[in-house]
């Protein structure tokens, strides 16, 4: 039976998106057959949240320094293991050197801004002695790629996967009620309001409201998502006398997040930095039109035109023309969202667990 270790930076009891792939990832690998115990070391997350079955997460550790003791620690007495798996690039030193500890595989997995920048020396030297590296999107794959001399063959494509929880279903009347959307038409961002990380677009929806409210008057645009740059956006939406059109959800639960796709008509994020961006797929698997921008890895999420609309995000005349088209068209059925479903998503992640790695020989020395 295969033992992984697993080093990560979020996990189960961890919100956002690389949180939950990390548990995506690790439930695939946990029901493989032949495996038979995942031990997970976050550095974030909850301590008392509960993995699936053969899966142990120890207790999240945010110290570099006594998160690495930990993780040694782990790989020298909760063992045998027969694969170190690394969540996240500045992780990739330390997996490094747990997998040439123990004599087994490295796999590594990059996510989005980390892998584009040059990568500090040791984190290089890391990744090239990784045997299977998985990046969730070509453009993610094609930017590491072009700064880390690591074999192409190595480097493999694993998307996200989308909950099932993401589908149609009734408007919730109180939810509506609640944000101001009943009658409404609703645009719909979800993504982080970080002011280090200004990539997601909100900015941009917001100033070219004025000419979307010309063609709808009822527009509401919903804002999911919390953090410090609300104050900017909130500052600019009043600047351009949009600011009764604009509605700021901050951060909501799990559960309340499938409903607020239902209550809207078109999900718009112009992104410029996205590794992914798997709010694509909950939005289009809840019937939404989906519109992302054309210069990053959302181009996978958009599969090339299957599942959305990809516009230049600097390009306001366009995103203005692509949100009124889909505010006049009919609900989307996108067939394309089906490709990104849990089975698949498992039955890729067995193939490069039985493929690249049960069978790759021991690492070697840095």
């Amino acid at each position: 039976m295969t033992g992984i270790l697993a080093l990560i930076t979020d996990g189960f009891g961890g919100s956002g998106g690389i949180a939950q792939y990390n548990r995506d990832l690790i439930t695939a690998l946990a029901a493989c057959r032949g495996t038979g115990r995942i031990v997970v070391l976050p550095r974030l997350g909850e301590a008392g949240a509960a993995p699936p079955a053969g899966v142990r997460q120890l207790k999240p550790r945010r110290n570099a320094a006594v998160y690495s003791l930990a993780a040694v620690k782990a790989a020298l007495t909760l063992g045998p293991f027969d694969l170190v798996f690394c969540g996240h690039l500045h992780l990739a030193p330390l997996a490094r050197l747990l997998s040439i500890l123990l004599g087994v595989p490295l796999w590594l997995q990059l996510h989005g801004w980390e892998a584009w920048r040059v990568p500090r020396r040791i984190e290089r030297r890391a990744a090239e002695g990784a045997d299977l590296i998985t990046a969730v999107s070509r453009y993610t794959r094609s930017r590491f790629l072009a700064s880390c001399g690591v074999d192409p063959a190595r480097v493999r494509v694993l998307p996200p996967t989308v909950a099932p929880c993401f589908g149609r279903g009734p408007k919730a009347a109180a939810l509506a009620e609640r944000y101001g959307l009943s009658g409404k038409r609703v645009l719909l961002t979800v993504g982080r309001l970080d002011a280090d990380e200004r990539r997601k677009g909100q900015d941009r929806i917001i100033g070219a409201l004025p000419n979307i409210i010309a063609a709808f008057p009822d527009i509401v645009y919903l804002i999911v998502g919390g953090g410090d740059d609300k104050t900017r956006l909130e500052a600019l939406a009043h600047d351009l006398a949009v600011a009764d059109h604009v509605v700021f959800a901050g951060t909501v639960s799990s559960d309340e997040l499938p409903q607020l796709y239902r209550l809207a008509d078109v999900f718009v994020m112009p992104s410029t930095q996205e590794g992914f961006g798997i709010v694509f797929l909950e939005a289009a698997a809840s019937g939404l039109r989906v519109i992302g921008g054309n210069a990053d890895g959302s181009l996978d999420a958009l599969a090339d035109g299957a599942i959305g609309t990809a516009v230049d995000p600097a390009d306001s005349s366009a995103l203005v023309r692509a949100v009124t088209a889909g505010l006049a068209g009919d609900a989307a059925e996108p067939a394309g969202v089906a490709r990104f479903g849990f089975a698949n998503f498992a039955r890729h992640v067995e193939q490069l667990l039985g493929r690249h790695l049960l069978s790759a020989a021991p690492a070697a020395a840095i």
